[in-house]
């Protein structure tokens, strides 16, 4: 199956000529491939920060080769691989659990090839940029429509290897949430989805009281940033259904001093 796009994610950032040179060799292999730069603005080695924004992302585009590298192990013996999800998407990338949470959220994986066959690689592979000489290649013969199994062999899905993703943690009128990014705007995102704010019993415009290192403070569930007064701490949902904190005008991860990892404690706010 021959696709006409290629979507591109990185933490290689834009300062040096990384991005550009995957760009060239996609391109030289594959001319009329179209590549939607997703973002190469993933921190570094943050391979949490990679998968959950592919597992966000890719929904919105169209199907075709999801090339992603955030890769801290390259040039150990971890593998690169090529899957393909049960909608027909094909994932490339390398074996450390960043392409399975877009995988499954798709609808499951379908097949795995481990990618070894020199014959879709460049001549020459480097020990430190396999974004350039395996995966760009890889991806682009697959666009062409080499089949998935001419990658190389055959890996069961239970091998492969998979990311530790923060569960929260639900009391009675108490949830322990971490956070798993944050923004631009310092909006921190959660790992929390609606279904847990309303087993929580939080409809919007209740008042909370969020805690962060043993510090607490008065927040407001709310839809919009409109619902909340200029400054106002707010819990909402955000354009990727996931449940975040935010500063209405503000940057909450710079007031509240907090990370990645991180956790947040959300309670009802007392009367």
């Amino acid at each position: 199956m021959r696709f006409r796009f290629i979507t591109f994610l990185t933490d290689f950032g834009l300062q040096d000529d990384f991005v550009g040179t995957c760009h060239g060799v996609i391109k030289r292999i594959a001319p009329d491939v179209e590549v939607i730069d997703i973002t190469h603005g993933i921190e570094p080695r943050r391979l949490l920060q990679g998968a959950l924004t592919l597992a966000d992302t890719i929904p919105y585009m169209p199907v075709g080769v999801h090339l992603a590298v955030v890769d801290p192990g390259v040039g150990t013996d971890r593998r690169a691989v090529a899957l393909e999800d049960e909608s027909g998407r094909v994932y490339v990338g390398p074996d450390n659990g960043l392409l399975l949470p877009v995988a499954e959220r798709m609808g499951g994986i379908a097949r795995v090839h481990q990618i070894t066959n020199r014959k879709y690689s460049l001549e020459d592979v480097s020990p430190t940029f396999h974004g350039r000489d395996v995966f760009s290649p890889a991806a682009a013969h697959l666009a062409l429509g080499v089949p998935l199994e001419e990658m190389g062999p055959k890996i069961e899905v239970s091998e492969l290897i998979r990311l530790d993703i923060p569960r929260p943690e639900a009391r009675r009128g108490r949830i322990k949430a971490a956070i798993v990014d944050t923004d631009r705007f310092g909006n921190m995102q959660l790992n929390l989805l609606h279904e847990h704010l309303e087993a929580m019993g939080l409809a919007v415009g209740t008042q909370i009281e969020l805690e962060h290192e043993g510090e607490r403070y008065y927040a407001i569930t709310a839809r919009t940033f409109s619902d909340a007064r200029p400054g106002d701490i707010m819990l909402y949902e955000d354009s990727f259904q996931n449940i975040a904190v935010a500063i209405s005008g503000g940057d909450a991860a710079n007031m509240f001093g907090a990370k990645p990892g991180d956790k947040i404690i959300i309670r009802l706010r007392e009367s």
